[in-house]
């Protein structure tokens, strides 16, 4: 079985696509205001929301299919997500100035889609090229200087911020899923990568503590801030909830 910490890699490489455009203005990092959640009351409502349908929907879903799926073959199904997600890792490389990472990430993808079988199997970390934490327009928008804006919960898609929501749509265009045309293949494939998504999250659900809307709140814009400085973080918002009393 895949461990927390392989689950937890796999979960922040995925974001799943809306149809919403935010047009928003380009301001300098450091001008970010330091309340980072004006909307809490609604994003609360929110996070209610998608935790309801969560219990009610998703979970049961995914401890189904953790239960009926061998071990091999859900690691091959994350496998095959993760490669497609190297397209936008690539793309988003360029487009931050990180042609090493790029090449890197085209490696990956070149052998793992040739010897590793469509992605089933990842060849490419027996040859040194090991999965990287990933790339998305959102941290392409970060490198180009706008600011993050508020942290925002969307309905069904879960913790995001104002930037995250404006680097959606394009991120949406580089998802190979998206682009097949037959109807019910794409549906069917993107509704398995959900599941396998959900399934992955069941082995770190024990981790959250106290508040738990705080807590996926600090995991995300923790997470978001270590990638977007490619690997940097000041604090750990795990050591931040130990000290707290909820």
């Amino acid at each position: 079985m895949r461990s927390s910490t392989q689950h937890f890699q796999t979960t922040t490489r995925r974001v799943l696509s809306v149809f919403v455009v935010l047009l928003m203005g380009s301001t300098p990092l450091a001008a970010q205001e330091e309340n980072q959640d004006p909307w809490e009351g609604f994003n609360r409502k929110v996070f209610a929301f998608n935790d309801s349908v969560d219990g009610a929907v998703l979970k049961p879903l995914a401890k189904g299919y953790r239960a009926i799926t061998p071990d091999p073959v859900e690691q091959s199904v994350g496998n095959v997500f993760s490669n497609l997600a190297e397209v936008k890792n690539v793309l988003n490389s360029v487009l931050q100035g990180k042609p090493k990472e790029a090449l890197h990430d085209s490696g990956r993808f070149l052998v793992n889609s040739t010897l590793g079988i469509l992605g089933l199997f990842d060849v490419a970390e027996t040859f040194g090229l090991e999965q990287s934490d990933g790339e998305d327009f959102g941290q392409t928008l970060a490198v180009w200087g706008v600011s993050e804006g508020p942290y925002l919960v969307l309905p069904f898609f879960g913790p995001s911020s104002v930037r995250g929501l404006a680097g959606m749509p394009v991120d949406s265009l580089t998802d190979l899923v998206n682009q097949i045309d037959d109807v019910p293949t794409r549906n069917s494939l993107m509704a398995l990568e959900l599941l396998d998504l959900r399934a992955s999250l069941l082995d770190v659900e024990g981790l959250a503590s106290g508040d738990k809307y705080l807590f996926f709140r600090e995991a995300y814009l923790q997470r978001r801030e270590f990638l977007v400085n490619d690997g940097v973080v000041e604090d750990d918002f795990f050591d931040d909830f130990e000290d707290e009393d909820y």
